[in-house]
């Protein structure tokens, strides 16, 4: 599979985006902030550090038995994988899970339709690839979320000089779309990235794919001071990101984080609905302490 060694919202100019699609906000006027930013902001001002897991939907019968206890064991909000064949962002884990949900029969209605049951207290953003969306449409993908309840949606191969067509449907359905800015980001393009970012900006730690690290590499710390410096949106710092230990060293930094793989590899262990809540619960006590 291919392995990008950044993400696309990162990535070069290729071309400019069209004009505003009727029904959303003027050109260069953001909407007011929808469910997602709304709650990590306030959960930012009262002093809590956010943490947010990754799931990949359809793994496993139990899955929403999954999503259910991670939110019961303090997730501030959670991010939902919809399973594609090329997960180009996603490290042999992710893979795995990805490939797993669809032999398994997992697809974007199925986790949709899903998530409509889901009945949790905590917003939703789905993260999948441009493919899904182009294929579909940006008007009906974004309605089809917007429908099923999920708050936002994290398109990590779609760059940020691409992105107005799919943002603009986004926003007037009342999805936020979050973005990606890399350590290689330049301050100008980074600049872009925060001003087109909803939800949240997703700060990458480390350049490469998504997976385990023993260490927190020194660019998560980095990449989450430029962010700060940059925007006012909460900034959590994702990829590489690991263990407690690892999530409050981030945190001294960013706003909080979201952590993928390692709950991935523990459900692909077996660890169940219960096991996911437990680690989430250390998650927590990381930063609650």
């Amino acid at each position: 599979m291919r392995t990008p060694a950044t993400p696309a919202s990162a990535g070069p100019v290729q071309r400019a985006t069209s004009g505003p699609v009727a029904g959303s906000a003027p050109a260069g006027v953001p909407p007011p902030p929808g469910k997602l930013e709304s709650r990590l902001r306030e959960a930012r001002a009262s002093g809590r550090k956010l943490v947010v897991p990754y799931l990949t939907g359809g793994l496993g019968d139990d899955w929403l038995d999954t999503l259910r206890a991670l939110a019961a064991a303090g997730a501030d909000a959670i991010e939902v994988g919809i399973p594609f064949s090329d997960p180009v962002m996603d490290g042999p884990t992710i893979q795995e899970a990805s490939a797993r949900a669809l032999r398994e029969g997992a697809t974007p209605h199925s986790i949709l339709d899903a998530l409509r049951r889901a009945d949790v207290d905590v917003p939703i953003a789905v993260m999948t690839y441009y493919n899904l969306v182009a294929r579909a449409g940006h008007r009906r993908s974004a309605s089809e979320l917007a429908a099923a309840g999920v708050a936002g949606a994290i398109l990590p191969d779609l760059p940020v000089d691409e992105a107005g067509p799919w943002v603009e449907a986004a926003d007037a359905a009342g999805v936020e779309t979050v973005l990606l800015a890399a350590p290689t980001t330049p301050d100008e393009r980074l600049r872009t990235i925060c001003a087109r970012s909803r939800g949240f900006l997703y700060a990458v730690g480390v350049l490469g794919v998504t997976g385990e690290r023993r260490e927190l590499a020194a660019s998560a710390r980095e990449i989450a001071r430029r962010c700060k410096a940059a925007t006012d949106l909460p900034v959590l710092v994702g990829v590489g990101v690991s263990n407690a230990e690892q999530v409050r060293e981030v945190c001294e930094v960013a706003d909080g984080v979201v952590v993928g793989s390692a709950l991935v590899r523990r459900l692909l262990d077996g660890a169940g609905p219960d096991g996911a809540g437990e680690f989430l619960a250390e998650l927590r006590a990381g930063v609650d302490r």
